[in-house]
């Protein structure tokens, strides 16, 4: 953490699929006691594969490591499978290599799901995850409109810009409340708007929650969401009335989704 080239070629950079927290989430929800992120700087970017492999024995006691297939590391990535093959005997560590997983002969990568997340493909996402594409974001107090018309909702903090986004819409969703690893998380349908909200002159991307069938306040609280499906584009609206009456429609075609 951050993404190599964040630190070497920050042009370059891409969207994440995970941040650090959603990635501690996910990892701990396995059973694993202790997770830890290194921090790649400029100095790390400099090891080459031999010094960077004797860091993770030193400093973190490294008693095996898993790499994949095709993966690379070190300076210039000369870290391949063949040489970590020998410093595993050289060092005494167990080593694993995880071979490509594929659909339909295609092998999935981080950039194949990137592609198909930023292109609106959610189905195929959640396939090549294993899950449910998502975010999880702490709840902030918004302007309070969804009340007055009888549609409450939550409101996510503006998200990492490092997160990747599916392109603005509204959606179904499914959301987390709660903590698992404390038994007492609790899962809610629901519909997001994700993007500006045009009928109300306000440009900035916000992702906004309307929750089925719960009744309380989650200010403060963080909670995962997951995209399920997209119902429509954000659209503009010539008053009131139109905009409570689509929002209806959304609701149904949600909850329709949902229960499928």
């Amino acid at each position: 953490e951050p993404h190599p080239l964040a630190v070497v070629n920050p042009a370059a950079a891409p969207k994440l699929l995970t941040l650090p927290a959603e990635k501690a989430a996910l990892v701990q929800a396995q059973g694993i006691d202790q997770f830890v992120l290194m921090p790649f700087t400029p100095a790390v970017a400099q090891l080459d594969a031999e010094a960077f492999v004797g860091r993770l024995c030193d400093e973190y006691g490294m008693h095996e490591l898993v790499m994949g297939y095709d993966h690379g590391f070190g300076r210039g990535r000369a870290g391949d499978v063949e040489l970590v093959e020998r410093l595993a005997r050289q060092r005494d560590f167990r080593m694993a290599v995880v071979d490509a997983v594929r659909d339909n002969g295609q092998p999935i990568s981080s950039t194949l799901i990137r592609s198909g997340v930023a292109h609106g493909d959610l189905d195929s996402a959640a396939r090549w995850l294993g899950r449910p594409y998502a975010i999880r974001g702490k709840v902030v107090r918004g302007a309070g409109r969804g009340r007055t018309i009888g549609i409450p909702t939550i409101n996510l903090e503006p998200p990492d810009a490092r997160k990747l986004l599916p392109p603005d819409g509204v959606y179904a969703v499914s959301v987390t409340v709660g903590k698992g690893e404390t038994g007492n998380a609790k899962r809610y349908g629901g519909m997001m708007n994700q993007g500006p909200r045009p009928t109300f002159g306000d440009q900035a991307r916000t992702l906004e929650v309307h929750l089925f069938d719960f009744d309380g306040e989650l200010y403060g609280e963080t909670v995962d969401v997951e995209w399920v499906q997209r119902l429509r584009d954000v659209q503009a609206f010539p008053s009131r009335d139109a905009l409570v009456a689509q929002l209806e429609r959304d609701r149904q075609a949600a909850r329709a989704t949902l229960n499928r």
